[in-house]
């Protein structure tokens, strides 16, 4: 279902702090993903496919704080981000970074509202 929010991200000038805290304060899992300079964090338990298996619940990541991720991010799944790009636009909304490849999971992409507030999207692969 297009439209719900399913992850987010966390940036921290020191990661590894930034870690250590969500790990103590919540008990939450945060592993490093091969190949990238990001971390998985996982609040909730999973299924095989990374999914959470408790309605309502979602994972998400960490990452070194950079544009356009300077604060927190929700993202919200879409069948399509090339037209979901283009009607924020039209809607009165900005492109803060194109689309692009995220291994052979999917695709996504951060825009801007009409608040200035920066949202994810994702596209998943299949």
């Amino acid at each position: 279902m297009a439209g719900r929010v399913v992850h987010f991200e966390i940036p921290a000038a020191n990661v590894k702090r930034a870690r250590e805290f969500y790990t103590k304060a919540f008990g939450w899992q945060i592993n490093d993903h091969p190949g990238m300079n990001y971390a998985m964090v996982g609040t909730t338990e999973s299924d095989d496919r990374g999914m959470p298996k408790h309605p309502g619940a979602i994972n998400g990541g960490m990452l070194k704080r950079k544009k356009p991720v300077s604060a927190p991010v929700i993202t919200i799944d879409v069948e399509d981000i090339d037209a979901s790009l283009e009607e924020i636009k039209e809607l009165g909304g900005t492109v803060a970074a194109k689309k692009q490849m995220v291994g052979e999971m999917g695709f996504s992409a951060y825009f801007k509202d009409t608040e200035g507030n920066v949202v994810g999207l994702w596209q998943s692969a299949q």
